[in-house]
């Protein structure tokens, strides 16, 4: 049997229960991520007693909400599809997966968290699709958990290191203290084959199991067909063809000088109105994270950009990986060289980072002029900019934001490069491997006004 990757989501479960008033939960993120592995486990190692109903695989299970919506009426249906299974008070977990092919079972979430004889955790994938209905249906009763894929703390987790690495890296940042040469060249190595592989669990055990990037791709390749094919399965009519061709135009506008993702370029006589439902569709499917333009370096972010102005990055780095084409994946598995997708990979894998650590993504390019900023993130009192380099050259915009008058709320910055860690004129530079610390670093750096103003 393949070995179990330890993800973040195992301590939020095992939080949720010893929660006395937990409600039933639901787990969303994109699919291939690892939900169902995920709740399976905590479940088998927790409970007595583990209902699991896969909706897809077994579309029989659609029919134990024909007397509504009550506990003990789902319980009567279910025992008369199965006989065998067991409902146990108070030991039982049930689970119902692929909640995005029957959305009108989150109706009953209400009931089982009044009643309160069983726990409940429902998954699916795509939930954008129907998560309205899904919202509507249980709002108040329910509490929701996303989910994503491997991020590169649980990756060195998977490669053998434990959760002192954290605390290690972290302190490094907080004291300013440079990796020695032997930590910057291990870091570097594995975060870029974290880059490469992306961190869908599949994807990702493979590699661990085998050493060596061997079969990763068709992996990946794989999972681009199944995306493909939810596409084709969830998004309506003439939709499909508009998502589709977002979908593969999105590694050719990253790998642009200007990464501004633009609708003209993907069909003639595009236009933002007639796509922007589609931009939207893959990012609620967890396929995308969108980064929208802000209308000016200023805080509060929300509300403060331009939705028909934004860049597309792919939710998991190697799903944009294995889109390239078949000459770059060669240099890339087997010479580590990122040829002209070097600044559209980590840029890409910073974004993903930012997101999976919880923040939504911004950037700026100001109109006829050459300041342009990648993201912004920020802490209680200040907007933060933080710049991708692939090489560690000036950063001219960084610069002028923090310098100039005109941006009172930005006071430092934050550069990622491929060196070490550094500090001059109000920025602090970071090695990409740092990336999924930024939000921790911040807080601590917060907490004990360790910045240097």
């Amino acid at each position: 049997m393949m070995a179990y990757l330890k993800r973040k989501v195992d301590k939020y479960l095992a939080d949720w229960k010893k929660d006395p008033d937990k409600k039933p939960l639901i787990i969303k993120g994109s699919r291939q991520v690892g939900k169902t592995e995920s709740i399976k486990r905590f479940g088998y190692q927790n409970y007595k007693n583990v209902i699991y109903i896969n909706l897809i695989e077994e579309p029989r299970f659609k029919m134990i909400t024909a007397d509504g919506y009550k506990v003990q009426d789902i319980i009567k249906n279910i025992s008369r599809i199965d006989p065998s299974i067991q409902f146990l008070k108070k030991e039982t977990l049930i689970v119902f997966d692929e909640l995005q092919d029957f959305p009108e079972i989150a109706t009953s979430l209400k009931f089982f968290k009044m009643d309160g004889s069983y726990d409940v955790i429902c998954s699916g994938s795509l939930l954008g699709i129907n998560y309205q209905r899904i919202e509507s249906n249980s709002v108040g009763y329910k509490t929701d958990y996303e989910m994503f894929s491997l991020d590169f703390e649980e990756f060195l987790w998977a490669k053998g290191y434990d959760e002192s690495i954290y605390y290690e890296m972290l302190d490094h940042m907080i004291q300013l203290k440079p990796f020695n040469d032997l930590e910057m060249s291990v870091y570097s190595s594995m975060f870029l084959d974290y880059c490469i592989l992306g961190g869908m669990p599949a994807v990702v055990r493979e590699y661990i199991e085998k050493g060596t990037f061997e079969g990763s791709l068709s992996i990946q390749k794989q999972l681009i067909a199944d995306y493909k094919e939810d596409i084709r399965k969830y998004a309506d009519g003439m939709d499909q063809t508009r998502i589709m061709n977002v979908f593969n135009h999105i590694p050719v506008q990253l790998a642009k000088e200007n990464k501004k993702f633009q609708i003209t370029k993907v069909a003639s006589n595009a236009r933002f109105r007639d796509y922007r439902g589609c931009i939207e569709w893959l990012n609620d499917a967890g396929i995308i994270n969108i980064c929208y333009c802000m209308q000016f370096p200023e805080l509060p972010l929300k509300g403060n950009y331009d939705e028909t102005k934004y860049k597309i990055y792919f939710a998991d780095s190697g799903l944009l990986v294995s889109m390239l084409d078949d000459e770059a994946q060669e240099d890339l598995r087997v010479n580590k060289n990122l040829g002209i997708y070097k600044g559209a990979l980590y840029e890409n894998m910073i974004g993903e980072a930012l997101k999976k650590a919880g923040y939504e993504l911004f950037y700026y390019k100001k109109d006829n002029s050459t300041l342009e900023q990648d993201f912004f993130v920020r802490d209680i009192d200040h907007l933060i900019p933080v710049e991708v380099k692939a090489a560690n050259g000036t950063a001219r915009s960084l610069r002028t934001l923090i310098s100039s008058d005109h941006y009172p709320d930005i006071q430092f910055g934050i550069k990622f490069i491929s060196g070490n860690i550094g500090y001059a004129s109000h920025i602090y530079t970071f090695p990409y491997f740092c990336a999924f610390l930024l939000k921790h670093y911040l807080r601590h750096a917060e907490r004990t006004e360790n910045l240097i103003q």
